[in-house]
């Protein structure tokens, strides 16, 4: 799937194959880790592998969200003996948004690729994203065939579609670990709370060249899922949030106004009904529920189109003084790599 521009996205998976001469000098490799003691050796092994074969300069770096069991451990002695292995970690569990937020913040290769540490992303699969990268900003894993419960499968169907729907970028597989990135994609997230399911949508919003591949799916062979059906409710909030911030960061207006438009047109009707019973049948309406639902929704519409307004005098005030495209390219440096950049408020 390529989104070539924020407002549409077009499916396009194809099977990789590498490149003679690949563009990326250095990989890094980011892999959050919440109690996997029982594979985070073998990970390592299977993804030193792979990188070596390929013949990059590359890292790997471990964050440990905060794990009770031996993850912290193995992941000292990974790095005790291994020094293109670094390990970061936080004290307490803070979430795989944080952990990545982390990482992007130390990774150094102009590619960088994410996967779980509970080995049923495959590390074989690393060459694939790395192809598929040369033509795309993100690319993206597709688990075309999954081995996990289907309690796990079902409401993840649920939560692609309805993203895919709403977000209008047509990926089958947004929440799949296994996703390469460029490194000025990774300099632009910030991210939080579930927001690491939506990194396509975001990416694909700003402009960015968003590109699915299938890959493989193993079955869990240690340890245990972190993940239930309240990751539905979760996502729905925070594919609220990704909505408002990519479609409507710089004209609240056209949100909170709709919507408060359409609920004081609605509690307007409602009132004007009820002023035609009063006057023209005669009716008493003061005891009546709907002349209550109209107030309500009369207020509510004016509050949220308040809001909306509000929303602009913020945003014309935090943009004064600034003379600046938030997405700036001119051209491919000779290394691939996107020329962009920001250029900050004086």
């Amino acid at each position: 799937m390529h989104a070539a521009a924020p407002r549409s996205a077009r499916l396009n998976v194809a099977e990789p194959s590498m490149p003679s001469s690949p563009s990326f000098r250095r990989v890094s490799v980011v892999i959050p880790v919440f109690n996997e003691e029982g594979t985070i050796a073998r990970l390592h092994a299977e993804v030193t592998a792979t990188l070596t074969r390929l013949g990059y300069d590359w890292e790997i770096l471990f964050v440990d969200d905060g794990s009770t069991d031996a993850s912290r451990e193995i992941l000292g002695s990974l790095a005790a003996r291994d020094s293109r292995v670094r390990v970061f970690g936080f004290r307490s569990n803070q979430g795989k948004a944080d952990a990545l937020n982390l990482a992007f913040s130390e990774a150094t290769g102009d590619a960088v690729i994410t996967m779980d540490a509970d080995l049923q992303d495959r590390p074989a699969e690393i060459p694939n994203l790395l192809a598929a990268l040369e033509d795309s900003d993100l690319v993206s894993g597709w688990k075309q065939i999954r081995h996990d419960p289907l309690g796990k499968t079902l409401p993840s169907r649920l939560f692609n579609s309805v993203t895919a729907f709403v977000s209008g970028v047509r990926l089958h597989d947004f929440n799949c670990g296994l996703k390469a990135y460029r490194r000025e994609v990774v300099a632009e997230l910030d991210l939080y709370g579930e927001m690491h399911r939506f990194i396509p949508v975001i990416a694909a919003r700003r402009g960015f060249r968003v590109t699915e591949i299938p890959v493989g799916h193993a079955p869990r062979t240690a340890g245990r899922s972190k993940y239930g059906l309240s990751r539905l409710f979760k996502g729905a909030f925070d594919l609220l949030t990704v909505i408002l911030l990519t479609r409507f960061e710089s004209r609240p207006l056209h949100f909170f106004g709709a919507v408060g438009l359409a609920l004081s047109a609605l509690g307007f009707a409602v009132l004007t009904y009820m002023t035609y019973l009063r006057l023209i049948v005669h009716a008493v309406i003061g005891n009546r529920p709907l002349l209550f639902l109209g107030i309500v929704l009369l207020l509510a519409g004016i509050q949220l189109f308040s809001a909306g307004l509000v929303g602009e005098l913020v945003v014309r005030r935090t943009r004064q003084g600034r003379s600046y495209l938030p997405l700036r390219y001119a051209t491919r440096a000779p290394d691939n790599s996107l020329d962009a950049s920001r250029t900050k408020s004086t």
